[in-house]
């Protein structure tokens, strides 16, 4: 137990949801109890602190862990690295099209006009 007094107030509650959150451990009544001095029977009887602890507990309330973040992140960073890759290759692609539209068109220009040359 927290050597924390037991003031049932909702920012407390809050707080230590977020904390044991940003841990990357469950949020149970228990754990919320340990943080915040507050019984378990307290947390579960009143209805605002009870309905904070239960947002916090849906795993898509919008709190990320820190290594869900950084996974997150690091998938993102993947991504990007291939997208970026598939664009310089379609670059590259282009580039290498228009050489050989150049070179063909230089190829064209010096072939004699259709009905100039010997009959």
């Amino acid at each position: 137990m927290s050597t924390k007094p037991a003031t049932p107030s909702p920012a407390a509650v809050r707080d230590a949801c977020t904390t044991i959150a940003a841990t990357g451990k469950a949020v149970t009544f228990t754990a919320v109890a340990e943080q915040t001095g507050i019984s378990r029977t307290t947390l579960y009887r009143r209805r605002d602190l009870r309905e904070l602890i239960e947002e916090h507990r849906k795993p898509d309330s919008g709190q990320l862990s820190l290594s869900r973040m950084a996974a997150e992140i690091d998938q993102l960073r993947h991504a990007l690295e291939a997208t970026a890759a598939s664009v310089r290759r379609h670059e590259e692609q282009i580039r290498s099209l228009n050489r050989a539209s150049r070179a063909s068109r230089a190829e064209v220009a010096t072939l004699p006009a259709p009905g100039s040359g010997p009959d």
